[in-house]
């Protein structure tokens, strides 16, 4: 691992990517910390952490919001909105293109109808942004909170100044997860939810060994999740990185003066394809009702947001909804029609199995029988470590929870293959030996 980071660096146009990335990491750690203009962020920091170890107002949900903003809503800072806004916009997006033909027909355009649906997603998240930037600004105003912003300049204007500046950080956090994918290594968007889900974890573990005010049965406990988290994490690896290999052969066949053909290759069909997404995208439509109880601050609305968060319901929509996306994004990414064609051109059959629509159905078989325990085992690990926190309290418990530890290791998987396949081309070792 060490040797395969000093190659990294070793290379200058991978060096650069992984430099730019840190540092654009660091400005949005920066940013969750610079306050917005106006707001008394000590106060309001008491007054947020209070709430939620009362069960105030939809103080599970906000919790976990808090969670995946790296704690800038915590601290009313520029970036208190996070990547939410930007995440759901992609949901509907995606949902779009299987509803709306019109969509559909430019997912399927190449680049310039990827560029019309990111175009639309980015408006879609400053729409977004503002909903949320005044739910919240009408949530922190409320009785329950009861902030008192700054009065040296109107109220009226110090309000427009805060989702101002909350639907801008929206923006900046957008462009800066955009200029990852783009410049850096990995995906910016998911590298931000990473990078705020990892800042949260000493706070956690600080939070865990004084979680009982005996300070050697909390490091006990501490010890103990981090011996489970660790254990879990082979097992995890070991799924994402799981196929089912279809043989392919390919007949012999003369072309001018050369054999072309012949040799036996594979489809790999991976147990997991949709890695990450099902969990991100599950989170993001779980906690939405939390963003709704922001917005609206009536007292059914909040107690629903709170069921939704935590407890039976919150297991069994987290299973069945990263269940559904694990099948719907699979679908989307991967397409057994285009690839039985492609097989069939190039000559080539799955044994056993006749060419074209028999082919089709036989890899659209095996695509949903393996989808299912992939989509099983990453939903049991995120609901599992729920259920614990559930009756537990610890917030280690929920930092190193099931969906925040499959986000962290399903994004630095991404991250390393991506950087592998850079070693490789320079003809350097690794990461995955």
């Amino acid at each position: 691992m060490l040797s395969s980071l000093i190659n990294a660096f070793k290379v200058p146009e991978l060096r650069k990517k992984i430099l730019f990335t840190l540092a654009i990491l660091a400005l949005y750690r920066v940013g969750a910390y610079l306050p917005v203009p106006g707001v008394p962020w000590q106060e309001f920091s008491q007054l947020f952490a209070s709430q939620n170890a009362d069960g105030g107002v939809g103080g599970v949900s906000m919790s976990m919001l808090d969670l995946f903003s790296g704690g800038a809503l915590s601290n009313f800072s520029v970036f208190s909105l996070g990547i939410m806004p930007y995440i759901t916009a992609s949901i509907i997006m995606q949902l779009m293109q299987g509803v709306i033909p019109a969509v559909g027909r430019w997912a399927k355009e190449g680049e310039t109808g990827r560029r019309r649906i990111t175009q639309i997603t980015r408006y879609m998240t400053l729409v977004l942004g503002l909903i949320n930037a005044i739910g919240y600004l009408l949530l922190f105003q409320s009785d329950a909170y009861g902030v008192k912003f700054s009065t040296e300049v109107p109220i009226q204007l110090t309000s427009v100044v805060i989702v101002f500046t909350l639907v801008a950080g929206t923006a900046f956090i957008m462009w800066m997860g955009e200029l990852i994918t783009q410049r850096g290594v990995g995906n910016g968007m998911s590298l931000i939810i990473f990078i705020s889900i990892v800042s949260r974890v000493p706070q956690a573990i600080w939070s865990s060994i004084n979680l009982n005010g005996v300070t050697g049965l909390g490091i006990a406990i501490t010890v103990l999740i981090l011996i489970v988290v660790l254990a879990c994490i082979p097992a995890i690896i070991f799924v994402e990185r799981a196929q089912r290999r279809i043989p392919v052969n390919y007949a012999k066949r003369v072309q001018g003066r050369r054999m072309m053909g012949g040799q036996n290759t594979y489809i790999p069909l991976k147990v997991n394809a949709a890695g990450v997404i099902p969990i991100i995208f599950a989170s993001c439509l779980i906690y939405f009702p939390a963003q709704l109880a922001a917005l609206f601050n009536v007292d059914w609305l909040n107690t629903f947001a709170n069921w939704v968060s935590t407890g039976p319901l919150n297991w069994i929509l987290t299973l069945i909804l990263i269940v559904f996306f694990a099948y719907f994004y699979t679908s989307m990414v991967f397409n057994p029609e285009e690839t039985a064609d492609n097989i069939r051109k190039q000559g080539g059959f799955i044994p056993g199995i006749r060419p074209g629509k028999a082919t089709t159905d036989y890899i659209k078989n095996v695509l949903k029988r393996i989808t299912l325990p992939g989509g099983l085992f990453i939903a049991a690990i995120a609901v599992v470590p729920s259920i614990l926190f559930y009756f537990t309290g610890n917030q280690l418990i929920q930092a190193f929870g099931g969906t925040s530890i499959l986000i962290m290791i399903g994004v630095a998987l991404d991250t390393m293959t991506k950087v592998e396949s850079q070693l490789k081309m320079h003809n350097y070792d690794g990461f995955f030996k």
